[in-house]
């Protein structure tokens, strides 16, 4: 792994790790992982494999992320205070977020360090997946499809809960600060 690699991948946890205090739902929340995941798509997608099974590959690992994505959104924890939306990553939510990014650095350190290439290499060959950049891929696009996901299902539970707390606010009644 690269050291962009390291930095990338941290980075992507930290975002969560970040949430793990509740802070304020803003801008920030969506657009600092959905950036990163941006950076590292542009990065390491330059092409995608459609020979043998490489679409599988590619497939099942991107269902993985956006199974991890939209779970990790669901236990997240999104409240009003004081008119303003706040949020807050579970321990569940930072457990999936982790155990997805740490996968996909686990995998690549034991495959570069670990002794785990010739099995890839035999894995590869018996399901008829094509090569490197198949695997790039559909890590890359597991990573990106968890990130996606996740800020979507946020995103979507934040509106939700937005919607439910306006009418609300509307029928409270006004104090008069003018006594």
């Amino acid at each position: 792994m690269t050291t962009t690699e390291w930095i990338t991948d941290i980075a992507l946890v930290l975002v969560v790790f970040r949430q793990l205090r509740e802070g304020r739902l803003d801008r920030r929340t969506f657009l600092i992982p959905l950036g990163i995941v941006a950076f590292v798509a542009y990065s390491y997608l330059d092409s995608v494999p459609t020979g043998g099974n490489d679409l599988v590959l590619i497939a099942a690992l991107a269902a993985v992320g956006a199974v991890l994505g939209v779970a990790g959104g669901v236990y997240t924890r999104i409240r009003a205070l004081d008119g303003h939306l706040m949020i807050k990553a579970g321990a569940v939510s930072a457990l999936l977020w982790v155990l997805g990014m740490g996968a996909r650095m686990g995998f690549q350190v034991w495959v570069e360090h670990g002794g785990g290439a010739d099995d890839v290499a035999r894995f590869s060959i018996a399901h008829h997946i094509t090569g490197d950049q198949a695997w790039v891929t559909a890590f890359v696009l597991m990573a990106v499809t968890e990130v996606v996901t996740r800020v979507g299902t946020i995103y979507l539970r934040s509106r939700a809960h937005a919607r439910a707390v306006a009418p609300a606010a509307r029928t409270a009644p006004v104090l008069d600060r003018t006594a």
